[in-house]
C-alpha cells in the first residue's frame, strides 16, 4: 500500500510520546513492503530539539503551514491507499476536513490520546478532532481498547473503531548489564492529574525510605528543589538513553492520567518499554491492565504509599527478576511495533475488501 501519515512528530521526542510510537510503526510498515510518507508540521519547539531529524525509514517531510501542506502534498494524499491523521496534529480539524475531502483511499484517525480526546470533546474543546468528523473516518485507531471502542461506534458514529495500543521497539529496548543506580524511577512529562500519584508512589516513599535512591525524568516539573534530597530530577531524557535509564532501576513506576484510568484499557508506551528492558513495574490500577500483564506475577499494582514501601523493602532479588522476565516474555509476544504494523495492515486490507477486520 501507499500510506500517508500526518502526525504530531516523528523527528522530535521532546515532551511527547508520539515520536517513538510513529518511528516503530513507520519502520515496520516499511519493512512489510509499504510505501510510507510521514508529514509533520514544522514548529519551533520541535525544530530546536530533533533527535531523529531524518528518519531512515519511509520518507519524512516537514511543512510550515496548512496552505503548504495542501499545495505540496495534495496529490500524495489523493493517490494514497491509506491516509492516517493523528491526534494533536496542529490545525487537526482543518487537516482532517481536507483529508476527508481529498483522499480517495481509506481515511483513518489515529488517536494516541483517546481518553483525553473524548474528555476534550465533552468540554467542547475541538483542538484536533471535531465529533462531526468521526463518521467521516473509515477507521478509528484507538490507543484505548475495551468499551471505548463501542462508544466510538455507537455514540460517535465511527464506522470501524479498533484498538491500536502503543508498542515498543525490541531493537531498542532489552536487558543489558548496567549498574543498578536507582531503587525506583519514573519517566513522564509533568501533568497536573498525574502528579498526585507521582507524589504518593515516588516522592513520599523517598521521604520515608531515606536510604533509597530515586529518579524522575521529564520536563516541566515545577519546584523540584523542594523534593527529597534522595530524588534526582532529569528534565529531558532522549530516547537513546531510555534503555539505560530502565536498566539502571530496581523498579520503575507507571503512572496513568485520570482520563485514561477512567476509560481503562489504556497502556502507556513506557509500560511496554520498561517491561521489554526487564525492569519490574510498579503501577497504579485501572480496568484492563490485567489483560496486558498479570498482577503479582508480571506487574505490581499499588494503591497507597505503604504499598510501594513494602515492595522496595521486602521484594527479594530472585522474585524481582522472575517477575521481570515473565513480563518481558509477555510483551515480546504481543506488543512490539511489528505487531502494530501487522494490525494496521490487517484493518486496512479488510476495509479495502469490504469486510471490517
Amino acid at each position: 500500500m501507499k500510506i500517508v501519515i500526518l502526525g504530531l512528530s516523528i523527528t522530535s521526542s521532546w515532551g511527547n510520546g508520539h515520536a517513538t510510537t510513529y518511528r516503530g510503526l513507520v519502520r515496520e510498515l516499511a519493512r512489510r513492503g509499504h510505501e510510507l510518507l510521514f508529514l509533520e508540521r514544522d514548529v519551533p519547539w520541535y525544530a530546536c530539539s530533533r533527535d531523529l531529524a531524518d528518519p531512515p525509514y519511509g520518507t519524512t517531510r516537514l511543512y510550515a503551514s496548512f496552505d503548504e501542506l495542501r499545495e505540496r502534498y495534495g496529490e500524495e494524499v489523493r493517490s494514497a491507499d491509506l491516509v492516517i491523521v493523528g491526534s494533536y496534529v496542529p490545525e487537526g480539524v482543518r487537516v482532517g476536513d481536507w483529508v476527508q475531502q481529498e483522499a480517495e483511499g481509506i481515511k483513518a484517525f489515529y488517536d494516541i490520546d483517546t481518553p483525553v480526546t473524548l474528555a476534550k470533546m465533552a468540554r467542547g474543546d475541538f483542538e484536533y478532532l471535531n465529533p462531526r468528523q468521526i463518521p467521516g473516518y473509515d477507521l478509528y485507531l484507538s490507543f484505548t481498547g475495551g468499551p471505548t471502542l463501542k462508544r466510538l461506534e455507537g455514540e460517535f458514529g465511527s464506522p470501524c473503531a479498533r484498538a491500536l495500543y502503543c508498542s515498543f521497539d525490541p531493537e531498542l529496548y532489552y536487558p543489558e548489564p548496567t549498574e543498578l543506580q536507582w531503587d525506583l524511577g519514573y519517566m513522564g512529562t509533568y501533568s497536573d492529574d498525574r502528579q498526585p500519584s507521582v507524589k504518593a508512589f515516588l516522592l513520599e516513599p523517598a521521604r520515608q525510605y531515606s536510604q533509597g535512591r530515586f529518579i524522575v525524568a521529564g520536563p516541566q516539573y515545577p519546584e523540584t528543589d523542594s523534593w527529597p534530597a534522595n530524588v534526582v530530577h532529569q528534565p529531558h531524557l532522549p530516547p537513546a538513553e531510555h534503555r539505560r535509564f530502565y536498566n539502571s532501576q530496581r523498579f520503575t513506576l507507571n503512572v496513568t492520567r485520570k482520563d485514561m484510568i477512567a476509560a481503562g484499557w489504556s497502556p502507556s508506551v513506557r509500560l511496554f518499554e520498561a517491561a521489554a528492558c526487564g525492569t519490574p513495574i510498579i503501577s497504579d490500577r485501572w480496568t484492563g491492565i490485567e489483560s496486558l500483564l498479570v498482577p503479582h506475577q508480571e506487574i505490581l499494582l499499588v494503591d497507597r504509599t505503604p504499598d510501594v514501601l513494602d515492595i522496595l523493602e521486602r521484594c527479594g532479588e530472585d522474585e524481582r527478576l522472575r517477575m521481570a522476565e515473565r513480563a518481558r516474555h509477555r510483551i515480546l509476544a504481543e506488543h512490539t511495533a511489528a505487531h502494530r504494523a501487522e494490525e494496521v495492515e490487517s484493518h486496512a486490507l479488510a476495509l479495502a475488501s469490504g469486510v471490517a477486520a
